[in-house]
């Protein structure tokens, strides 16, 4: 019998996507249910975006300016923090690259810590992108970083690699082809300058930290549950952020 090619053989049919009965087994199998999840929120808001700029300039701009992350504003619009990693430049080759370096990744990873917990360090290390802009808005000289508007899932996706760096260090494999990966991640700055680089140097560290801590044999946590040891890390980890965050919109909060 012939088989129909496809690109990615191990990914699901459009059907399983939105079977109920087919969700509920790789939920139960330990399957990437959260990562088809995230790409399927980012495809349908890049979508979004298109079928925007297609009806109007004015209305683009309006979808733009309510999800990207400005620091200025985000005051005015915290949910920014959340909606900008879900969203991507209205072309093609931004949303394809995230996506498929989620893919690479993200389903090893869930399979590890499971859904809930993957889309917590997910989470956390795309706001951890979010507070390295913030920090540069309120360091760097001349104030031009509140006016940077970004978004993308590029700061959640590096957490990621972090994340993976630094489990499969502890087990031994060989991490030479992920190193030689997320150089080559960290250099695209440097040939595409609108990148926002901070973004990827803040979810990097803040994915590592929590990882490193998640792994650890720290009196606090040893012999407990990874999801106790999720919450112990994780919330304050968290708060820390919120914290730091608040202290960089000092100069625009009113």
């Amino acid at each position: 019998m012939s088989q129909r090619f496809r690109l990615f053989p191990n990914s699901p049919t459009a059907r399983e996507l939105f079977n109920k009965d087919a969700i509920r087994r790789e939920w139960r199998n330990g399957g990437p249910v959260i990562t088809q999840a995230i790409i399927l929120i980012c495809v349908l808001v890049w979508a979004v975006e298109i079928i925007a700029r297609f009806l109007s300039p004015v209305l683009l701009n309006a979808v733009l300016s309510l999800g990207m992350l400005t620091p200025a504003v985000v005051p005015h619009y915290p949910w920014t923090l959340i909606t900008s990693m879900f969203m991507h430049e209205p072309g093609i080759f931004h949303l394809l690259f995230n996506m498929l370096m989620l893919w690479s990744i993200g389903p090893v990873l869930e399979r590890m810590l499971g859904h809930w917990r993957f889309l917590g360090m997910y989470l956390l290390s795309g706001i951890g992108g979010d507070l390295a802009l913030l920090l540069w808005a309120r360091l760097y000289p001349g104030g031009s970083g509140w006016v940077v508007s970004v978004y993308g899932a590029s700061g959640a996706l590096f957490g990621l690699f972090a994340a993976i760096l630094i489990v499969y260090r502890r087990i031994g494999a060989d991490i030479t082809s992920i190193i030689v990966w997320v150089a080559i991640n960290f250099a695209l700055p440097l040939l595409y300058p609108g990148i926002a680089w901070q973004a990827h140097v803040g979810g990097f560290l803040i994915g590592g930290l929590y990882t490193w801590l998640l792994t650890s044999s720290l009196p606090l946590t040893r012999g407990k549950s990874l999801t106790v040891r999720s919450l112990v890390y994780g919330l304050p980890l968290l708060a820390v952020i919120v914290a730091v965050g608040v202290w960089c919109l000092i100069p625009v909060m009113g």
